[in-house]
């Protein structure tokens, strides 16, 4: 079984929990759509920020994604890893076998948050395709109300979305694409941009998904 974007069929009315877990229990992680093996992008930009190791990084909407395992390995020790799905973050420990103790797990909605409202303050901010699914103001007013609580003053932002000409749905879902103008005024003037880029995704299909890449840092609170 494969999950291409094009093959989700979304109902009228969507329970977005059990999407997402549906799609995480009918298909290994290499065979969803939005798969990458490694995430050069963003640890190069973890690297441009010179984010230290004992680092409190937060990968909000992180799915099942190898990122987590890579930051791992590379020695990463403040970790939290988060998605509206159990399964994908249980597919996530189950890889990492005993190294899973060296990460936190939080089952939470980024629109109704409560577990992730309890936080201290993160150093990093990690999104990859996640903001892209709000379409409603209120839906990013949430996210960003989120972030700014989180973040800390000289912490750092990454957003990875679809591009203006990039894909205008996922999994059935319409998407809100950006770019990096648009995300700044979304951040305000708290925020600097230190880092920017454009980036063409290839999904496990042959199919190209254009994204841009941003790096923030908070100067302020």
């Amino acid at each position: 079984m494969t999950t291409k974007e094009s093959e989700c069929n979304i109902p009228e009315e969507i329970d977005y929990t059990a999407h997402w877990n549906a799609a995480y229990v009918k298909n290994p992680t290499e065979k969803l759509g939005w798969f990458e093996e490694r995430s050069k992008e963003t640890i190069q930009l973890l690297k441009t920020a010179k984010v230290p190791r004992d680092a409190k990084i937060l990968n909000v909407g992180v799915g099942s994604s190898m990122i987590i395992d890579e930051l791992v390995a590379d020695g990463y020790s403040g970790l939290i890893a988060n998605d509206l799905s159990e399964k994908a973050l249980n597919d996530i420990q189950n890889r990492l076998g005993a190294s899973a103790s060296k990460v936190r797990f939080i089952t939470d909605d980024l629109m109704t948050p409560t577990k992730l409202q309890e936080l201290n303050e993160v150093d990093v901010w990690n999104d990859r395709a996640v903001l892209h699914f709000f379409l409603k103001e209120e839906e990013q007013n949430a996210y960003f109300s989120l972030l700014k609580k989180l973040v800390k003053v000289n912490g750092f932002v990454i957003i990875a979305v679809f591009a203006l000409d990039g894909a205008e749905k996922c999994c059935g879902l319409q998407l809100q694409r950006y770019n990096t103008a648009m995300l700044q005024e979304k951040l305000g003037n708290d925020f600097v941009l230190i880092d920017s880029f454009n980036h063409t995704f290839v999904n496990p299909y042959g199919g190209e998904r254009p994204y841009i890449y941003t790096l923030f840092q908070r100067k302020s609170k």
